[in-house]
């Protein structure tokens, strides 16, 4: 055999073994989420608060207990989250907040929020209705014209 059909076989072989094995952990993630999902749905509550601030901040920065920042992944601690500091009755809170909706929570304005522990899943208006987030910016005309020449010279899929 021929050292060029080898070391290609040999590629091919730890190729179809990553495959797999991502494909296996795939499933095993989608499990753990899935699990994860049914506890945040049995646990949840509506409750009625006034959202004092929302920001993207670090784990250790934002005013969480600290068995909640211990229990978290050693990667996890180190990316920035959404962090809704909200008043509920008479004590001020710092929730976590879902990425689908922090776009959504209006600041300084009273809400009737869905909670599940310290995370904020679900969020109303309850004088009236919430402002939609707004659209996406335009572009300028510098920026329109860079992504155009990236997508001529292949440094960027076409749309």
């Amino acid at each position: 055999m021929n050292a060029l059909t080898v070391v290609l076989l040999v590629i091919l072989v730890i190729l179809i073994a990553a495959v797999v094995g991502l494909y296996f952990l795939g499933k095993k993630a989608q499990r753990k989420q899935e699990e994860q999902q049914r506890q945040i749905e049995a646990y949840k509550q509506t409750v009625s608060m006034l959202i004092i601030d929302k920001k993207k901040m670090r784990l250790k920065d934002a005013g969480l207990p600290q068995a909640v920042i211990d229990n978290t992944p050693k990667l996890m601690r180190r990316s920035k989250l959404p962090i809704v500091k909200a008043k509920v009755g008479p004590q001020i809170v710092s929730l976590v907040c879902d990425e689908k909706i922090f776009d959504m929570v209006p600041v300084k304005k009273e809400v009737k929020a869905t909670v599940s522990g310290i995370y904020l899943t679900s969020v109303r208006g309850l004088h009236g209705s919430l402002p939609q987030p707004a659209a996406k910016k335009k572009k300028g005309w510098l920026k329109r014209n860079v992504e155009k020449l990236q997508e001529k010279t292949g440094a960027k899929p076409v749309k």
